[in-house]
């Protein structure tokens, strides 16, 4: 017997599944706007990837064309039980849709993934073994772990966008997503008997990020090569990023917030700094670089006590934190300075505008820089595979790695 959901306008379809083995019951989640033609493909693939399990696929369909119908068409002859729960409120968005999902599931391991056909079905076995090892409660498929590829979406801006998106927000939850390296991929496993599904408040894509940041489950992931859109278009849009930023600061507003304020206050310093010496006859750039090296100071020592203080611990030493956080703050000043000369000789604004101007674009690269870098947890150490011994996971090992993945592999809003 399979559930259907109350009043969401459900049109409920179910295979026969004959012929099929008993294995682990799992529920695969499929979240769909307007994605017929990728329907028999999907269930086709992925009644061949769970083959030896107890499986059904439960399509949640915000569609405004047939593709509900189309799923009820597909489960008359499909080898395993397919539903499909037709949302004509589709509150919530992609995140909305899940949450129904998780709802309705026939089963309490849920597998999450796209109806475009980027997400490969053949990894859904991968996600259920790593989760039998036992130790995690969500399995993430990532692109940006070793074996992971980003290649069915090369352009640069996504790319861009992609990254970007993802280092502001492990550097918003630098704790919960320490071991997460996707928290954006809409391709994952979760327990449903781990979560609190009624105090999730999904918002847009990104489901994954909202229960990572709401809970404290145990994160594994899975490499997963993102393949190329089959049909339909991108869901991506101005209006998705700008939920997603919103979203993203309902979440975590107060880290950031604390740290934007120390930032004003450090500005200020600068500025006024710099405006007392400029009126005492210093040149404006000696003037601009006596503010910034006392301000950099000053603004450590506040970000010890009030932004990263429940990080400290598991980071490194304080005088490591601090040359980390010294010396970045001062290349910074090292490259904004020249900057700020520029504006002041070419297009002849006040040089405290001008520093004033790029303090704001700086404020971000110091704080992606500081919950990322300066107070990242401790890594394991890991073992070397040739010798045997073992192999520290430095920050320079980690960044290095990080640009080499940056250079190789496009990515995706």
């Amino acid at each position: 017997m399979h559930r259907n959901t109350w009043n969401y306008g459900v049109r409920s379809a179910v295979g026969t599944g004959e012929g099929r083995t008993v294995g682990t019951s799992v529920t695969v989640i499929v979240p769909t706007f307007n994605e017929r033609e990728n329907v028999a493909e999907l269930v086709a693939r992925t009644a061949v990837a769970l083959a030896g399990y107890d499986a059904e696929i439960l399509f949640v369909d915000d569609s405004t064309d047939s593709t509900a119908a189309e799923v009820e068409r597909v489960a008359a002859d499909a080898p395993l039980p397919v539903r499909v729960i037709h949302r004509t409120d589709n509150t919530g968005g992609l995140g909305g849709a899940v949450a129904v999902g998780l709802e309705a599931a026939a089963s309490d391991l849920c597998i999450v993934m796209d109806g475009d056909l980027q997400h490969p079905p053949e990894l859904l076995p991968a996600l259920v073994r790593r989760h039998d090892e036992g130790d995690a409660d969500v399995v993430a498929a990532s692109r940006y772990i070793g074996g992971g590829d980003m290649s069915g979406l090369g352009t640069a801006v996504r790319f861009g966008v992609s990254r970007s998106a993802t280092w502001l927000t492990r550097a918003m939850f630098p704790i919960r997503l320490a071991r997460s390296t996707d928290p954006m991929t809409g391709f994952f496993l979760v327990d449903r008997t781990r979560l609190d599904l009624s105090a999730l408040r999904p918002q847009g894509f990104k489901i994954l990020l909202e229960i990572l940041a709401r809970t404290d489950l145990r994160i594994a992931e899975v490499p997963m090569e993102f393949g190329e859109r089959r049909h339909g278009t991108s869901k991506a849009s101005l209006r998705q990023g700008a939920t997603f930023v919103a979203h993203l600061a309902r979440l975590r507003f107060g880290k950031m917030s604390l740290f934007a304020m120390i930032g004003v206050i450090g500005a200020v310093a600068n500025l006024g700094i710099m405006w007392l010496l400029t009126l005492a006859g210093v040149p404006y750039i000696w003037a601009a670089i006596i503010g910034a090296e006392v301000t950099i100071i000053g603004n450590f020592i506040l970000q010890e006590r009030f932004v990263f203080a429940d990080m400290r611990t598991d980071a490194r030493g304080l005088g490591g934190r601090f040359a980390a956080s010294f010396t970045f703050n001062n290349v910074e000043a090292a490259l904004r300075i020249p900057v700020m000369a520029l504006m002041v000789e070419t297009w002849h604004i006040s040089s405290v505008l001008a520093t004033g101007l790029s303090l704001i674009v700086a404020f971000f690269a110091r704080f992606l820089f500081h919950s990322l870098v300066v107070y990242a947890p401790k890594r394991r150490v890991k073992a070397d595979a040739t010798t045997g011994e073992p192999k520290p996971d430095t920050a320079t090992v980690r960044i290095i790695r990080a640009i080499d993945a940056e250079a190789m592999k496009p990515g995706e809003l």
